[in-house]
């Protein structure tokens, strides 16, 4: 890719090369920079941060989107972040990264599983601005059109004000309502779960499967998180960090653990010579 002086956006998604979210995103970023995508060639939802280490990875241009460079992998949303980084742009790094817009909602602990924010948080584990976009719809038509406008405004305000190091936004929309989006609310993650169920099923040939089924529950009332922006026609901006250590919780171990990291080199040495 060409140097300019115009900022050089990454485009990655989890749905895949040809998903509607991909092409709208890519629209919203086009006046915003010169773009390089590079996507799944297949869906990778609820990969999480997989990246591939036990099979080749492939990867070929693409003409997808007209006068957009871009190329489709084999590989995981964090594989693609890590190829256009190191394989693509050999030494040029991207401005910002940009995934989606995801076909559903990535919510709460569903951050954990998606392959759209994966891409973005390997964009801030390399130090890059980075956001994840999501359309909290799973209709076959859902209609992306609400979120041109302020996916362009979030992604033009990260490029001229930048994020804290590390740090990737996690930003939902709600689906397209006949009332306008709200606003944007700045938010933090909601403390849900999913309560899993598997569907125990037969195929022709007299063999068991099983289905993942299950449901959502959210027993946080907060009016600051992502849910409740979600549930009131707001965007949600979620600050997310890659960093998953308990830091509130390091004191508390330290003070109850005292006796066993005390006594832990002795009774190891005596298991040893036991033997």
């Amino acid at each position: 890719m060409k140097n300019s002086d115009r900022p050089l956006i990454l485009i990655s998604n989890d749905d895949g090369i040809s998903a509607k979210g991909l092409s709208v995103l890519v629209e919203a970023m086009r006046p915003l920079g010169d773009l390089l995508v590079v996507a799944p060639n297949s869906p990778q939802s609820g990969m999480g941060h997989a990246i591939t280490i036990h099979s080749p990875l492939k990867i070929h241009p693409s003409s997808i989107f007209e006068g957009v460079e871009a190329y489709e992998s084999s590989g995981t949303p964090a594989d693609c972040v890590k190829l256009a980084k190191y394989y693509i742009l050999k030494g040029r790094v991207p401005d910002l990264v940009v995934s989606g817009i995801n076909h559903g909602s990535n919510t709460s602990i569903s951050i954990l599983y998606s392959g759209t924010m994966s891409a973005a948080i390997e964009g801030a584990i390399e130090g890059m601005p980075a956001i994840g976009f999501s359309l909290c719809d799973y209709g076959n038509n859902a209609d992306f059109s609400h979120t041109i406008p302020y996916v362009t405004a979030i992604a033009k305000q990260v490029l001229q004000t930048g994020l804290p190091r590390g740090t990737a936004l996690n930003v939902n929309f709600p689906r397209k309502q006949e009332d306008a989006i709200k606003g944007i609310k700045i938010c933090r993650q909601a403390k849900a779960r999913w309560k899993e169920e598997f569907d125990e099923r037969t195929d022709p040939y007299g063999r068991k499967y099983l289905w993942l089924a299950g449901s959502f529950e959210n027993p946080d009332k907060g009016e600051d998180t992502d849910e409740w922006a979600i549930a009131n026609n707001y965007v949600s901006v979620v600050p997310c960090l890659f960093d998953l250590t308990a830091h509130h919780a390091i004191a508390t171990l330290n003070d109850e653990w005292q006796i066993l990291q005390e006594t832990a080199p002795r009774v190891v040495k005596e298991h040893y010579d036991n033997f």
